[in-house]
């Protein structure tokens, strides 16, 4: 999802009212006892994108409970909700047709909506953000860990799964991987403003924390294909831990760069003799830890192409950092400003267990949601299929194989791949409506 942002800024307003209860009903279950507001949720769009405003879906989730609510706008691209006193957040997405061989996602979120006060009607607006889609996804990430038969966590058995959405071959120089600061959701984070947003945004970029991973050649990838990419220990897990994932497969890549400083032998032990060395990824420090650390609960991973440098060139030119505002301006705080118009794609991952203490870090150009990881039980993200484009493959007639209940398309990705099937997957840049949690990493299964 190769993103051009025509907006650069999400417009939210703060709505205060006089709190009067906690909790977010259904409309259809208001009674006369409790006072209820008309909250409109109005979208603007870009300038420059075409067509009607009317029918699009928008969300409301009542932030510390499980109330989600969902309008459709009106022809002036408003949506209504009849709303308690509580804490709010409301996004949308759309897609528009851009000619005949591009498609722009529109995304755009509130940030928080606090309702508590007596006023009948209050509003918010969204200012969409559009992104182009691109042939190169994350299909799935694998970093939670699994328990061990102590009952510890083994968190060395991390991977994520790049694929080529496309019926064309994806070809791609200079290809990064990165992590937004701060590692965890659930952490302190200080990049946003007083003004509840982060201070980035409006920049125009990501910070990247610690450092950029990339492929030392060009990378290709044929259509409907995928690559793995394992992070950390790149052997056989399974001779140690059974429930843990087998790299050591000549097609997978590896993380494994020690001369970039890259050493702790924990994370970055020997990988397979498999594994061919053209397979490493190359790795920049920009930080000071001795690994690269995919958090085990809530990582911000993006995928980007650098523009007009290489991507050593650009994670080693001082004029690309920024550092954490308010701390001393020392490499711990340091990170890359990856500009968002280079990002392919991206997920945020939320910690389930930290509920409403995570935060985003990916602006809504990037993923306008989020996904909930539960950590240290094998479990993995993977993305939804777009079943209608998936079943419009005349190759695929026979060859699908439904009755997957964790994915909302019903389509058993894997098992139809199995089969032969071409799986077209869900790119909305939204994690809420593109990914689910799987119950183990595909890979064990191969």
């Amino acid at each position: 999802m190769k993103t051009s942002p025509v907006c650069c800024c999400i417009t939210a307003t703060l709505i205060t009212l006089v709190a009067l209860l906690p909790l977010l009903t259904a409309c259809s279950d208001y009674s006369e006892t409790v006072d209820t507001s008309t909250l409109t949720v109005a979208l603007n769009f870009p300038d420059e994108v075409e067509g009607t405003k009317e029918g699009i879906r928008v969300e409301l989730k009542s932030i510390g409970h499980e109330a989600i609510f969902v309008d459709s706008t009106d022809a002036a691209g408003i949506a209504t909700f009849r709303v308690t006193p509580g804490i709010y957040e409301a996004t949308s997405s759309t897609t528009r047709q851009q000619g005949t061989n591009s498609i722009l996602i529109l995304n755009g979120s509130s940030g928080q909506i606090v309702v508590k006060g007596d006023a009948p009607k209050a509003s918010v607006s969204i200012s969409l953000m559009s992104s182009r889609i691109s042939q190169l996804v994350i299909k799935e990430l694998y970093n939670g860990g699994v328990l061990k038969d102590d009952g510890k966590n083994f968190m060395y058995d991390k991977c994520f799964i790049l694929y080529n959405n496309s019926s064309t071959t994806a070809s791609m120089d200079n290809l990064c991987v990165g992590i937004a600061t701060p590692y965890n959701s659930q952490a302190n984070n200080n990049w946003y403003g007083p003004d509840g947003k982060l201070i980035y945004e409006a920049k125009g970029y990501i910070p990247a924390l610690d450092g950029i991973w990339y492929f030392p050649a060009t990378l290709h990838i044929e259509p409907y294909s995928q690559i793995v990419v394992n992070v950390h220990g790149a052997i056989d897990n399974t001779l140690t831990y059974p429930q843990s994932v087998n790299y050591a497969r000549a097609d997978y890549y590896c993380m494994y760069d020690p001369e970039a400083g890259y050493t702790n032998t924990n994370y970055y032990p020997t990988p397979s003799e498999v594994i061919p060395t053209a397979h490493y990824l190359k790795a920049v420090k920009i930080g000071i830890a001795n690994a690269w650390a995919l958090s085990v609960t809530s990582p911000a991973l993006i995928l980007f192409q650098t523009q007009g440098d290489t991507p050593r060139g650009f994670a080693t030119n001082v004029s690309n950092m920024a550092y954490t505002p308010g701390a001393a301006q020392t490499d711990i705080n340091k990170a890359a400003k990856v500009p968002v118009d280079w990002i392919l794609d991206g997920i945020e991952v939320f910690s389930a267990a930290h509920g409403t203490s995570n935060v985003k870090r990916l602006t809504p150009t990037v993923d306008a949601g989020y996904v909930n990881l539960t950590n240290q039980h094998g479990h993995s993200l993977y993305r939804n299929v777009d079943r209608e484009a998936t079943e419009a493959l005349p190759e695929n007639e026979g060859l699908l194989v439904y009755g997957y209940a964790a994915d909302p398309s019903g389509i058993d990705a894997e098992a139809s791949l199995q089969q032969g099937a071409h799986i077209v997957y869900q790119d909305t840049n939204n994690s809420s409506n593109d990914f689910h949690q799987r119950e183990s990493c595909s890979l064990k299964e191969r």
